[in-house]
């Protein structure tokens, strides 16, 4: 169980992050009907039948889903409280997440239950206000002993207003299908339009409210990691209000003949779907964390911040691995021993351990040669727009030597350099991840490839691409290094989220261009290939010293 509770500690970051997609997906697809699509089409019956059908399939799916997830994750976290609590069974029975999974998994069988037999979709509603309180109660809102019922009020308005928003994002792509009256997309798009402004204004203010009280003093954003992750879901938020506001403009030039504009609507909210479910996910990667007023210590200064990332030349030498310190899995066992249960308990990651001189120096030069060959793949994604160079545009290959890098390099305890054998290796947490990025990263490079060469440009591989960076980004936003306000593992934690940012931006870019036929096309292509270049920057600049 020591060996699977970093896995285990991540599957639950993870599978709260998706138990909160789908929640989000639920909450919109329900508030859909009665907010947006019977109000729009009054005089539409026949639309209304057709796309609430579609919506029950949804719902039913989305359910369904949830409810695997969610005992899923009840399930994670009964392991890692056993294992580093000692706690039986039956002591967990009436813990509180326990409590919240069981309410969410009966409501998502009540809802599949609505959905499939086709019963009123007003008996939907208060099963899916239940899951909202059920996720209220999982969070710090309701963890906290002061202001706990005014936070949870607050957190109850901005994940409400945000399934309304973001959940309701997919199903406005299903209402903007196929329809009998041609004007009926027209209505639904304008109606949808209204009410996420009025969504988006309470994310914000709710937002903000519930920021301001977990985060104490100025410093709290800058030196803890709970303050830097929360700045990347605020970049994040004001890339989703841009493209918002662009969609905005777009509806209200809609009109009957203008079905040119509907198409340019669909892409963009395709992108604001792909970046909302986004920080969705950054949103559940924060409950990982405690909030930076219960860590007033140890917080980074600015000077700190500006004497780690000043930029100096790469490292582009590196120790002998036989130079490197004990594997992190070896002090983990003599640690466990010595006190007699498992060292750690933070979601996805191990403790940070000391580290020496030469373990630094072999993670910079692993860094700095990364970044490099990224910047490399960036200028000359971008030097393959001109006529003039056309070779440039095999430069997705070059992915494939940094998968190879990343594999042999990552983790120097495990296989091939270290004595931790292959399939062992894979029970930790970061070192899964890892691998994880090196196949990413190889299908990436093969199927962009085959793009960039027009072998696949017009099959569904051309979309492999825009995807592996969502998610990659993604995923690294989950990607904590530590629970408390650890000074060399918050600082990494700003490149992080640097990274993840850029990456999400560069992959919903990208697609934004696939999708595009003339409007935008080349404005999104310049701005996921300098994303690119930036993302080698900021690795080429990475120091743990």
């Amino acid at each position: 169980m020591l060996q699977l509770l970093s896995i285990f500690s991540y599957l639950s970051v993870v599978s709260r992050g998706l138990s909160l997609a789908l929640q989000t997906l639920l909450i919109g697809s329900v508030a859909f009907v009665f907010l947006i699509l019977r109000p729009a089409l009054r005089n539409c019956t026949h639309d209304i039948a057709f796309t609430e059908r579609r919506i029950r399939r949804v719902l039913f799916w989305t359910a369904c889903s949830m409810a695997i997830v969610q005992i899923s994750y009840a399930g994670f976290n009964c392991a890692i409280l056993k294992s580093t609590m000692g706690l039986a069974l039956s002591e967990i029975m009436g813990a509180q997440f326990l409590v919240a999974s069981s309410v969410t998994v009966f409501s998502c069988v009540m809802l599949a239950t609505i959905a499939r037999f086709r019963s009123s979709l007003w008996t939907a509603v208060p099963f899916a206000m239940t899951i909202l309180v059920a996720s209220v109660a999982s969070s710090h809102a309701w963890s906290r002993v002061d202001k706990r019922l005014v936070l949870s009020l607050f957190d109850l308005l901005h994940q409400g207003a945000a399934g309304v928003w973001i959940g309701g994002l997919p199903i406005l792509l299903i209402a903007l299908g196929d329809t009998h009256n041609p004007e009926s997309p027209i209505l639904i798009a304008r109606r949808f339009s209204r009410t996420a402004v009025i969504g988006v204004a309470v994310v914000l203010f709710a937002g903000i409210y519930l920021s301001l009280s977990y985060l104490d003093k100025p410093n709290a954003v800058y030196g803890t990691t709970y303050g830097i992750m929360l700045l990347g879901k605020a970049g994040l938020f004001l890339v989703l209000l841009v493209i918002g506001g662009l969609n905005k403009f777009i509806v209200e030039s809609l009109t009957v003949k203008s079905s040119r504009l509907l198409e340019i609507l669909g892409r963009n909210v395709e992108v604001e779907i792909g970046i909302g479910f986004t920080v969705v996910l950054a949103a559940a990667s924060l409950t990982s964390q405690p909030p930076a007023v219960d860590l007033p210590n140890d917080r980074l200064s600015l000077q700190e911040i500006q004497n780690r990332y000043v930029p100096r030349l790469p490292r582009f030498s590196s120790p002998n691995v036989m130079q490197l310190k004990e594997p992190d899995r070896e002090l983990l066992r003599h640690e466990a021993e010595r006190t007699g249960r498992p060292t750690t308990y933070v979601p996805g990651q191990p403790p940070i351990l000391p580290e020496s001189p030469e373990g630094r120096a072999w993670s910079e030069y692993n860094h700095n040669w990364a970044g490099l060959i990224v910047f490399a793949a960036g200028i000359l994604a971008i030097a393959s727009r001109s006529q003039r160079l056309k070779w440039a545009r095999h430069w997705p290959l070059i992915f494939v030597a940094l998968a190879i890098f990343i594999f042999l390099r990552a983790d120097p305890e495990n296989w091939p350099l270290g004595p931790n054998r292959f399939w062992e290796s894979f029970l930790e947490a970061d070192v899964l991840q890892h691998r994880v990025f090196a196949v990413l990263v190889i299908g990436l490079a093969i199927s962009e490839w085959r793009v960039q060469t027009r072998l696949g440009r017009w099959s569904a591989s051309r979309f492999v691409f825009p995807v592996v960076c969502a998610i990659g980004g993604a995923l690294l936003f989950t990607h904590s290094h530590s629970l408390g306000n650890i000074k060399d593992a918050t600082l990494i934690e700003w490149s992080h989220i640097s990274l993840a940012f850029i990456a999400v931006v560069a992959g919903w870019s990208r697609w934004a261009e696939l999708r595009s036929t003339t409007s935008g096309r080349n404005a999104c292509a310049w701005i996921w290939s300098t994303c690119f270049a930036m993302m080698g920057a900021i690795l080429m600049l990475y120091r743990e010293s």
